[in-house]
């Protein structure tokens, strides 16, 4: 399995370690990418996180999220790099997780940390990407998402203050950045 990038907060690689040891405890800074998918609409594809999954598990989330594989070589860890690296790896674990294509472009990155009841937390340098689908073909990887939904963007803004409790802490603070001025 591959290793997790682990960063510091001017996103440094410092070394990598596995999934378990990053999202132990307080968690490590490592790398991840939270995707958002519009259609032409403008409704954001929501999904449903896994059952399956050791963290926010059926909680309700950005369209599709994870953490860049460690590259083959130290250039493409490189902070210049990292960027169209990860780029390529978000747009894969698309067609992975959801069953199409979307080309991505990253809007942002921040630092996200939330611990998850005991079971541990995310400690994440997160680039976030948007990209557009307007096909409704989706073949969800059930090990991954429960479930899909279009919905419009001022819909989930008040749904998240309606209902905090059903949605993933880093679809919060993302929302809270657009808020503040990036475009979608």
């Amino acid at each position: 399995m591959n290793k997790l990038i682990v960063v510091d907060k001017n996103d440094k690689v410092l070394g990598y370690k596995s999934w378990e040891e990053c999202h132990r405890l307080k968690g490590i800074l490592h790398r991840a990418f939270s995707i958002f998918i519009f259609n032409n609409k403008n409704e954001l594809l929501l999904q449903k996180r896994s059952k399956y999954k050791p963290l926010w598990p059926l909680y309700w989330s950005n369209t599709c999220c994870s953490h860049p594989g460690n590259a083959k070589n130290a250039k493409e860890t490189d902070a210049r790099n990292a960027k169209k690296n990860l780029t390529k790896q978000a747009e894969k674990r698309v067609k992975e997780e959801l069953g199409f294509s979307a080309k991505l472009k990253v809007l942002y990155k921040f630092c996200c940390q939330a611990v998850y009841k005991s079971k541990g937390s995310e400690n994440e340098l997160c680039y976030v990407l948007l990209g557009k689908y307007d096909d409704q073909k989706i073949k969800l990887d059930k090990k991954e998402v429960a479930d899909c939904k279009w919905i419009s963007f001022d819909w989930l803004k008040k749904d998240i203050n309606k209902n905090p409790d059903i949605y993933t802490p880093w679809l919060k603070m993302e929302l809270k950045e657009f808020q503040k001025g990036s475009s979608l």
